[in-house]
């Protein structure tokens, strides 16, 4: 049983809904109809010690900002603005003072940044380990809410930014390679200290431009793929296009890694993938300009259900079409 299996039982059994929940399960949020137009946004993720993050190599405050940024991320994939927190946090026993100061500091930082306060939680005593929930509250119109569902065939495909970062970074953590030059300490950086697109959501679901729209946080075979399903359709990505900087090819070298691996399945990026009318691209650049973020077009949106790389294949004209539905990170993989 994989985490998509686990979320459609969970879905199943609790399906009934509310007339005020205008979309719950099966989106970056739930969205909550508000007063004069407006609606609510939710969104919870779960850090957990040894799965999400090591303690030999995470500083604690960059550790809290990252615990906020991967829930904001979720805000700025639907469009909107994030606006409380809510933090549940279990620690051991024995805890070091110095560090939770220095982790709080980290979550005062990453609420300012983004404009949204710390309102409320939790503490407890965990059995080992750091264990960190977040719940993100934001707000929008109700009428500029981009969903996951909207993708039409035709549709172009954009991501922000550059894929794979965050992947390498975490493997040079894990001592794969050297961190040592500059090249290398961004991708580490990309690890330790996320930065969602809040700008970019938010421009982009004022001007109408996105059709559908999420984040990238368990690798592009992944997400796009949980896209296409909710809009009820499929996608080929084209391999040449897909942003990478040199330091990630470099690192990949280093760590006797496919970059191309990296980048289609490494999770954490935390940019924005989403899809527009073929017609939009004048729109999407001056978008791109406005919220000072590269933009690029990496496929294309098909009827036919699945998601599928394009590589180049050794002769000029030749190309080989692979399977990526699904292929990046899940909690409960099966064996």
């Amino acid at each position: 049983m994989n985490e998509r299996d686990i979320i459609e039982i969970l879905s199943c059994r609790n399906s009934e809904g509310r007339p005020d929940l205008l979309r719950g399960i099966g989106d970056d949020c739930a969205v909550i109809a508000g007063n004069g137009g407006q609606s609510w946004l939710v969104t919870m993720d779960t850090l957990v010690e040894d799965v999400h993050f090591d303690l030999r190599w995470h500083p604690p405050d960059k550790l809290g900002r990252k615990a906020i940024a991967v829930n904001v991320s979720d805000i700025a994939a639907m469009g909107g603005r994030p606006a409380f927190i809510f933090l549940s946090l279990g620690l051991p026993r024995q805890f070091d003072s110095a560090w939770l100061d220095r982790f709080a500091e980290g979550i005062s930082g990453a609420c300012r940044e983004y404009g949204c306060v710390l309102a409320g939680g939790d503490t407890v005593r965990s059995r080992e380990g750091v264990l960190l929930t977040v719940t993100v509250i934001g707000q929008m119109p109700a009428d500029q809410v981009v969903y996951r569902s909207g993708a039409l065939p035709g549709d172009e495909i954009w991501v922000s930014g550059t894929l794979g970062r965050a992947a390498a970074g975490l493997e040079l953590c894990a001592g794969g390679g050297s961190q040592g030059d500059e090249g290398m300490k961004s991708l580490v950086e990309a690890h330790l200290d996320p930065q969602p697109r809040v700008v970019l959501g938010r421009l982009l679901a004022e001007h109408n431009v996105a059709h559908a729209m999420m984040d990238l946080s368990d690798g592009l075979a992944t997400d796009l793929s949980h896209l296409c399903g909710q809009s009820g359709v499929g996608a080929d990505v084209y391999a040449a296009s897909l942003p990478s900087l040199p330091a990630l090819h470099d690192a990949a070298d280093l760590l006797k890694k496919n970059p191309l691996d990296l980048m289609i399945k490494g999770g954490e990026d935390y940019e924005l993938i989403f899809t527009a009318a073929a017609a939009a691209g004048s729109r999407i650049a001056g978008i791109a300009r406005q919220a000072g973020v590269i933009l690029s077009r990496v496929g294309t949106i098909v009827h036919r259900q699945g998601v599928r790389l394009i590589v180049p294949a050794a002769g000029e004209s030749e190309q080989k079409e692979v399977d990526i539905s699904f292929a990046g990170f899940d909690h409960f993989p099966q064996e």
